[in-house]
């Protein structure tokens, strides 16, 4: 806390808490990666719900190899706002490698964010997350657990296909499986949702290195869901919001050292 801060280095907690900001200011991207061949060609993105002087806002982040590489509050999820917050890290990271292009980005289903990527990059391919058609899944069937497993067992028995050909295999298979099987009407439709998406979860094998599921970004949204939690949300301008959650991002990045 800024009042901490001031308790111990003297000063007070406005100070503490203007010098924090003023972390905020410098370019995310060009602060964190010194060399254009470290700027990663796989990302992953999300946005994390929150509130504004009690208004729900969106915080929109892209990460990539463990580290924040963009984040800032749009205030709806609406496409033209999560362009706007994502427009940041495009400006930024082609400030440091010009006509920078990622080849791959992460994201759940969320429509929005997928045109927002779309829009920023054209020719970058999108890999919807495998992790999210699990839980959708799971949520579907959480109190019987015997089936809950089962199913889980199944699904991920699809992720781990080798080739493409192994993937649309299994994907038959349990297709052929939920048609036969006594299940829930919800579960079934969801797992018949889940074949249905198959196409969506093929590019991953043309693109080894991308990420197949959002645990590169949930991992570090957990950290901002803890920061948020504890200062309470925004109470704040925009502005201020925006320079706290990149400081917030900045020393994430930097904290090994």
């Amino acid at each position: 806390p800024f009042e901490a801060l001031a308790y111990v280095f003297g000063r007070n907690a406005g100070y503490w808490y203007r010098a924090y900001l003023s972390l905020g200011r410098p370019s995310l991207v060009g602060t964190t990666v010194k060399s254009a061949a470290a700027l990663p060609q796989d990302l992953a993105a999300d946005e994390k719900h929150t509130w504004q002087l009690g208004e729900r806002v969106y915080v929109g982040t892209t990460v990539g190899e463990g580290v924040f590489l963009g984040i800032g509050v749009a205030e709806s999820a609406s496409t033209a706002a999560l362009t706007k917050v994502y427009q940041e890290f495009k400006t930024e990271a082609q400030e440091l490698v010009a006509g920078y292009v990622p080849a791959t980005v992460n994201t759940d289903g969320w429509e929005a964010t997928q045109q927002a990527w779309k829009k920023l990059f054209p020719t970058v391919t999108l890999m919807l997350c495998f992790l999210h058609a699990v839980l959708n899944l799971q949520n579907r069937c959480r109190s019987l657990k015997t089936l809950c497993a089962t199913l889980t067992d199944k699904v991920w028995n699809i992720y781990h296909a080798t080739t493409t050909d192994h993937f649309s295999q299994r994907i038959r298979r349990l297709r052929e499986w939920a048609a036969k099987a006594e299940l829930p009407a919800p579960v079934r439709e969801k797992l018949l949702d889940l074949c249905r998406k198959a196409p969506f979860f093929k590019p991953h094998f043309a693109f080894p290195t991308a990420c197949r599921t959002s645990n590169s970004v949930d991992r570090l949204m957990k950290y901002l869901d803890r920061v948020l939690f504890v200062r309470q949300y925004f109470s704040g301008t925009s502005h201020s919001a925006r320079l706290s959650l990149r400081a917030m991002a900045l020393i994430w990045n930097f904290h090994p050292y």
